[in-house]
C-alpha cells in the first residue's frame, strides 16, 4: 500500500502539530514517517493509516521530533557560521583588503587620540543604531517573504534573525566599555587589540545585516533544490 495525497498531508499537519514548523524539516520527517508506514502495512495489513502513523511516531521516543529538530538547527547554524566566515575571508583578499585596512587604521589612529574612549563609544552607538534599524527591516522582509510563500525554511529563518540576537547580545556589553578608564588606551598593545577587534566587528556586522541576506536567493536555492519551486 502507498499513501495517498490527503495522507501525505496530514503527515505535514501532523508535523506541525507536534511543533515543526519548518517546511523543510517537515518535507523530510514526512518523508521518513511515510516509508516507516508502508514498511508497516506490508506485516500489519488491518492497520488503520492513523495507527500506522502512531507507530511509526513512536520510533522517535519520547520527545518526538525535539531531538531531530535541534540536530537540524545545529547543522543549520554551522552553515550559516560556514557562510559568514567565507564572506569574512574576502575581506583580506584584494581589493576588500584596502577597505578593510583603511577601517582598521582609522580606528587605530582614532583609539590613538585623548579622545578615544568617547571615539568607541561614538563607533558602538552608530552600530547599535544600524543593527536595530537592519533587524526591524530584516524582519519585515523575511514577513513579506513568508507571506509570499507560505511556508517557513530554517536557513531562511536563521539569516533573517540571527544576525539581530547576535549583534544585540555583543552591543548589550557596551556599558562595560564605558566604564573603561582613559588610562588603559595609552597602552599601544591595548589600542592594537581594540582597534583589531572594532574592525572584525564592524566587517562582521556588515556581512550579517547586508550580505548574507541580499545573498539569501542563491543560499536557499543551494540548500533546497524546491525551493525555487
Amino acid at each position: 500500500m502507498t499513501l495517498t495525497p490527503p495522507q501525505i498531508e496530514n503527515l505535514y499537519t501532523f508535523t506541525r502539530q507536534h511543533y515543526v514548523e519548518y517546511y523543510d524539516l517537515q518535507t523530510e520527517l514526512v518523508d521518513h514517517l511515510a516509508n516507516d508506514i508502508e514498511s508497516v502495512w506490508r506485516t500489519q495489513t488491518k492497520l488503520s493509516f492513523e495507527e500506522a502513523r502512531d507507530k511509526a511516531f513512536k520510533k522517535f521516543g519520547v520527545f518526538g521530533f525535539m531531538e531531530v529538530l535541534e540536530c537540524r538547527q545545529k547543522a543549520m547554524n554551522k552553515r550559516y557560521f560556514k557562510y559568514l566566515w567565507t564572506e569574512l575571508k574576502q575581506w583580506f583578499t584584494f581589493p576588500k583588503l584596502i577597505t578593510t585596512m583603511a577601517l582598521f587604521f582609522a580606528i587605530y589612529l582614532g583609539l590613538s587620540t585623548i579622545f578615544a574612549k568617547s571615539l568607541l563609544i561614538g563607533l558602538f552607538v552608530i552600530i547599535c543604531v544600524f543593527a536595530i534599524y537592519k533587524s526591524i527591516q530584516l524582519k519585515q522582509q523575511f514577513k513579506q517573504r513568508k507571506a509570499l510563500s507560505n511556508k517557513k525554511w530554517m536557513l531562511e529563518d536563521i539569516i533573517f534573525k540571527q544576525a539581530g540576537g547576535s549583534a544585540m547580545l555583543l552591543l548589550s556589553q557596551l556599558p562595560q566599555w564605558y566604564n573603561f578608564s582613559d588610562h588603559i588606551f595609552d597602552n599601544p598593545y591595548i589600542v592594537l587589540g581594540v582597534s583589531i577587534f572594532s574592525t572584525l566587528f564592524c566587517l562582521w556586522i556588515y556581512i550579517s545585516f547586508e550580505i548574507i541576506p541580499n545573498k539569501a536567493e542563491q543560499l536557499l536555492n543551494e540548500t533546497y533544490p524546491e525551493f525555487c519551486l
